[in-house]
């Protein structure tokens, strides 16, 4: 005797994770966990201390590194937004004047570089925390008086930040 049956389709979220090593966010290190699951697009959160990178089953064989790389640097990217617009706001208040434009953009072995009037931000500052994203914008905003690091330039910097040397000091360590 033959029994029929019936073809049932059922979705099932398997979820899969990989741990990677941590990712500095605002002066924090992140653990990152990478989750394979039914969803189109990539998706990434952030909170307590981790990121949640989901991606589609599909990506579960292949080598995603470019893949994690590009999602933590369109992360940091959205985030330098935010903390940018903040820093150069609190700036322009305090110094009394503002450039012309600014823009976010990386930068090879830069955080940060004034010309023409025009600032430009790596968007990886915001590996930093606040006290240091502060000091690069006011670093730039210096540049924009004047230079090179001269005598005024470093007058400049102390009078608005006493302990810029600290800062530097934590840059040229990371």
């Amino acid at each position: 005797m033959r029994i029929m049956t019936k073809k049932i389709n059922l979705k099932i979220t398997i979820e899969e994770t990989a741990e990677r090593h941590p990712v500095p966010l605002l002066g924090t290190d992140y653990k990152v966990k990478i989750v394979y699951k039914n969803v189109k697009c990539a998706e990434l959160d952030v909170e307590d201390k981790l990121i949640k990178i989901s991606l589609p089953n599909k990506y579960k064989k292949a080598n995603n590194e470019k893949i994690l790389d590009m999602a933590i640097d369109k992360m940091y990217e959205q985030i330098a937004k935010v903390e940018v617009e903040r820093a150069m706001e609190k700036t322009r208040i305090l110094l009394g004047f503002a450039p012309e434009d600014y823009e976010i953009k990386k930068i090879k072995n830069a955080l940060g570089k004034c010309e023409d009037k025009k600032i430009t931000i790596n968007p990886e500052i915001v590996k930093y925390d606040r006290n240091v994203i502060d000091y690069i914008v006011l670093h730039q905003y210096c540049h924009l008086k004047y230079k090179t690091h001269s005598k005024g330039f470093i007058n400049m910097l102390k009078t608005y930040e006493p302990n810029f040397e600290k800062y530097e000091e934590i840059i040229l360590n990371k």
